[in-house]
């Protein structure tokens, strides 16, 4: 008998440990669950929805037409869809390459010269257009950049009058006053989250660096840069996202005009889904874009991991 009891009390150890276990294992499910439940029915079913519509003719309302691929090939086929996308890439220039290498730099100064309160005003300075409302934002620069705005009242004052006009109803230069928008509204955000990653760096090596008679530069390039791969590649993985998926600023600043040239994907499928009632081909351009996001981030993502690993 005394010879079985310890074999006993591990058979009940046993069950009690994958009792625990178990019942640990349903707490936690209840506590994801509601968050589980929002995320299905707020992201994954719309999902769901919105690849299905894109392969049928559907105004909304009435009944829905088998179309297969027809709604994607209109995307290329019609060239101010297409547009749309290249206009995208070129607020990934302005939204997201600027505001980062910008930042880059910025932050590499506050770190070597603005200590102290002075750092703490400089990020804050710096931070607070992310706090304003991105509509809020898109207004206030309608203002400055319209023809008898603050910017070309700046230009008449110092004698560059000639270069003055409506900046954001110029063919040529309203998609580049939005991306000056997003510099304005991105670099704040990348400044603060390297100057965040520069703390990490080991101030040893940037000793050793001087020691060896490296300038600011050679330490901004060989030790710096290198060792914010991963904060880079957070700061390019969200900027190139507001870039692709741009519509506050667009539509409040130029609602995609004058013409075309300032149309991204998010204001020209806005407009198919709730002006021409065309939501199958608004379903398309959103799935193309959805993939066109996950093309460009998964590079940046394993390339900021392969840094770190």
């Amino acid at each position: 008998m005394s010879e079985n009891r310890p074999a006993a009390l591990s058979i009940s150890q046993r069950t009690y440990l994958s009792k625990r276990v178990r019942w640990e294992t349903i707490g936690g499910w209840l506590f994801v669950l509601p968050a589980l439940l929002m995320y299905t029915v707020f992201v994954i079913l719309p999902l769901i929805l919105t690849i299905l519509y894109s392969f049928y003719r559907w105004n909304g309302i009435g009944p829905m037409t088998w179309v297969g691929l027809k709604n994607y090939a209109t995307v290329f086929e019609v060239p101010d869809l297409l547009g749309t996308i290249f206009n995208a890439f070129w607020l990934v220039v302005w939204f997201s390459f600027i505001p980062v290498g910008l930042g880059l730099v910025v932050a590499s100064v506050i770190h070597r010269v603005a200590t102290g309160r002075l750092g703490a005003i400089a990020r804050t300075v710096l931070f607070l257009p992310q706090v304003i409302p991105l509509v809020a934002a898109g207004i206030i620069w309608g203002w400055l950049l319209a023809l008898p705005g603050l910017i070309n009242q700046i230009l008449n004052a110092v004698g560059l009058g000639a270069f003055t006009r409506a900046w954001l109803g110029d063919f040529d230069f309203a998609l580049p006053a939005v991306g000056l928008i997003g510099i304005w509204v991105l670099l704040g955000f990348c400044t603060v989250l390297l100057l965040t990653g520069m703390t990490k760096v080991d101030p040893a090596l940037y000793e050793s660096a001087r020691i060896d008679g490296a300038g600011w530069l050679q330490e901004f390039l060989a030790i710096t840069v290198p060792l914010l791969r991963y904060e880079i590649g957070v700061c390019l993985t969200v900027t190139v996202i507001a870039a692709l998926a741009a519509f506050d600023i667009v539509y409040v600043s130029t609602a995609g005009g004058p013409g075309n040239s300032t149309s991204v994907p998010g204001i020209q499928i806005y407009v198919l889904a709730f002006t021409q009632r065309a939501v199958g081909l608004a379903s398309a351009l959103a799935v193309m874009l959805m993939v066109l996001v996950v093309l460009v981030i998964i590079p940046i993502q394993w390339l900021s991991r392969e840094g770190i690993s």
